[in-house]
């Protein structure tokens, strides 16, 4: 391992030179590289998959574009090369589509495009049953009098069996947690999964799926519904009736404050997922534009911004894959918990 990173930090020292003499034939008169504005639209969804751009030419995968007229109330498919005339891209919302209408107004239609991000969750959902259900054909082949498996059936029977008796048992209990396991066995490697894809810089990855904060909310959201649906009788008591004194029951100050926190664990659960996994990608995006910035410095601003970048960008994408790991670890464990506490155990008097 430590002949590998040597390696890759001497190749990297050896391309140095090379991007500083790039850097010197750069006309002066090119436009400054506006890292920001690069950052959030490598962030942001897109009708379109960008693969890579060359002599100018940007090479990218155009996605099917499903839209509903305001105004006539019918169904365009196109690509974003052909979108349909009073349609158009809104640079100030983000370039969603908007359409122009008759009184000069725009309204926004109704918009059921395959984006990249939607691209993407379908390739995480393509892999999950690719991986499980070769899983699940050795276990068909195999009884229980079998040797346990080994290679990369064991792996995942391993990282299962963790998530499984280790965080979902033992965070909700042993009666109440089987109903709740495929819920959160699901989202664990779903979200697992696609913050492994997401730090690959070339398609099929590179979508920022857990970066973007709709779909944390529906995570969050079927977590909030999963705890207060199937809550029992005294979860719902220590919210409006907790064992508190008569006082403090007559002013009905505690359970507003339970009231209150049966929203913000759920909120809590979205913002933690999303600006962990939207900040990882931001740092990332911005050491990879330093490196172009330094191409249009001298030779030694430009070797040392360079070099820092580098090694920036490779202690980055390292902590980035465990954090991958740490982010479905935690928002597992903590809707674990949460339904958990939704099924408190009666206490006598």
């Amino acid at each position: 391992m430590k002949r590998l990173k040597s390696l890759i930090i001497l190749i990297a020292l050896a391309l140095l030179p090379l991007s500083s003499l790039l850097a010197e034939e750069t006309p002066k008169t090119e436009e400054p590289l506006n890292i920001s504005e690069i950052v959030l639209e490598h962030l942001a969804d897109s009708y379109e998959w960008h693969i890579a751009s060359y002599e100018g030419k940007h090479i990218s995968i155009p996605l099917p574009i499903i839209i509903r007229s305001s105004h006539t109330g019918e169904w365009h498919f196109c690509t974003e090369h052909s979108l349909p005339a009073g349609f158009f891209f809104n640079p100030e919302a983000h370039g969603k589509i908007y359409e122009q209408m008759p009184d000069g107004t725009t309204e926004r239609p109704l918009d059921l495009s395959i984006t990249r991000n939607v691209m993407q969750i379908w390739i995480v959902v393509a892999l999950l049953l690719v991986v499980f259900l070769s899983c699940a054909r050795w276990y068909k082949k195999h009884d229980k009098t079998s040797n346990a498996p080994g290679g990369f059936v064991g792996a995942v029977e391993m990282l299962v069996m963790m998530i499984n008796d280790d965080v979902i048992k033992s965070s909700i209990g042993e009666k109440h947690y089987k109903p709740y396991a495929p819920y959160l066995l699901t989202v664990f490697f779903f979200i697992l999964f696609t913050n492994l894809l997401g730090l690959l810089p070339v398609f099929p990855g590179g979508s920022n799926v857990t970066g973007n904060i709709n779909i944390t909310f529906f995570f969050a959201l079927c977590t909030f519904l999963a705890i207060n649906l199937f809550g029992n009788k005294e979860y719902w008591k220590e919210i409006f009736w907790p064992e508190v004194p008569m006082f403090l029951k007559a002013i009905p100050l505690m359970p507003a404050i339970e009231l209150f926190g049966v929203f913000t664990k759920p909120f809590a659960l979205m913002i933690r997922l999303f600006a962990n996994m939207m900040a990882g990608h931001a740092m990332i995006l911005s050491f990879s534009c330093v490196i172009f910035l330094g191409w249009t410095m001298g030779v030694g601003l430009g070797i040392g911004l360079n070099l820092f970048s580098i090694l920036m960008l490779l202690f980055m994408n390292a902590l980035e894959l465990l954090v991958a790991f740490v982010q479905a670890y935690v928002f597992t464990m903590l809707s674990a918990v949460f339904i958990g506490l939704a099924h408190p155990e009666h206490h006598a008097e």
